[in-house]
């Protein structure tokens, strides 16, 4: 009689690239597999198509992935919050507390609702390229025909932890902010108390899809994304609050503030785009963080556009 393992070995390949067999039944070293189809969530194929349960945890990289995608509706909240309240800085600053709170609870019960349940580590797989993200791209279609649906997490739980986090935030906001805003907002008016809620509502969805669509290609590029973005905004920052020495940044403590969030976002780029692998070689480069700061204020003097002009003027 011919012995199982054989049997199993001419079972024909899995076509598709994220196409996998199922591990029915294990009996001793001899293992019985399914149809070729989708694997189940939280497990992906291996080099040999079988669908393996995903066992890893995520890497540091991984991490600092999440605490990207983490920190996008905090700051996103803290911008509207500030955009919105203007000069009235008392309500805003219980409201950025109370935007903290919501996006640090939202992440907590993410942790510990994903698995393995009621602990804050999480089961994941590897990321190994890019196309892991897209498995919806590469449904094989065997005869041209019919399609084979082998659309799964192949990056579980990165894609959907996301979309999770996501939630929490939206609902920890709908029910603690209004209560929160109504209480002390009073100096506001009616209509502008609500407006940085209303903001939130439009960027969670903006948020969602961007993570739908973009997922992937952010995974490889959220330390490049910080850094630029980080570097931009804050010269429009200083630029806009017409900060041109190191005197005007002392006059107002939030413009400290301002500038060291900017600052640990910064180091925050460089710490992913480094990953921390030689300590030796990358924590000199964070050392570099303040010195566009250092750069802008040294040169704002110069190129202030009314002394360029006047100097123009006096040249004719």
């Amino acid at each position: 009689g011919v012995s199982l393992p054989a049997a199993v070995d001419i079972q024909p390949a899995c076509i598709g690239l994220y196409c996998g067999r199922t591990v029915l039944s294990v009996n001793g070293s001899v293992e019985t597999y399914g149809e070729c189809g989708v694997c189940p969530r939280g497990q992906r194929t291996d080099d040999n198509k079988i669908c393996r349960e995903c066992v890893g945890s995520p890497d540091r990289y991984d991490w600092l992935y999440l605490g990207f995608m983490a920190m996008l509706p905090l700051v996103l909240h803290w911008f509207f919050i500030e955009w919105y309240s203007g000069k009235k800085s008392s309500s805003a600053l219980l409201q950025h507390i109370t935007a903290l709170l919501e996006c640090s609870v939202a992440a907590v019960v993410t942790l510990l609702v994903s698995d393995p349940l009621g602990s804050l580590q999480i089961r994941s797989c590897r990321v190994k390229k890019l196309s892991d993200w897209y498995t919806m791209l590469y449904n094989p279609s065997p005869d041209y025909i019919t399609t084979v649906h082998c659309t799964h997490e192949a990056v579980y739980p990165l894609y959907t932890i996301v979309f999770i986090y996501y939630a929490f935030c939206l609902v920890l906001m709908m029910l603690l902010r209004p209560l929160l805003v109504k209480k002390i907002a009073c100096g506001l008016g009616k209509s502008d108390r609500f407006k940085s809620i209303y903001a939130a509502l439009y960027f969670f969805p903006i948020l969602t899809v961007l993570q739908a669509v973009g997922g992937g290609l952010l995974y490889y590029a959220f330390p490049y994304i910080i850094l630029v973005l980080s570097l931009v905004t804050l010269a429009v920052y200083m630029s806009a609050s017409e900060v041109e020495s190191f005197k005007d940044l002392l006059v107002r403590k939030k413009r400290l503030v301002v500038l060291f969030s900017h600052w640990l976002l910064h180091a925050y780029g460089i710490i992913s785009i480094s990953k921390l692998d030689k300590l030796e070689q990358d924590l000199p480069l964070v050392a570099l963080v303040p010195a566009p700061a250092l750069f802008y204020l040294l040169t704002a003097k110069y190129t202030e556009p009314s002394r360029i002009l006047s100097e123009g003027g006096n040249g004719h």
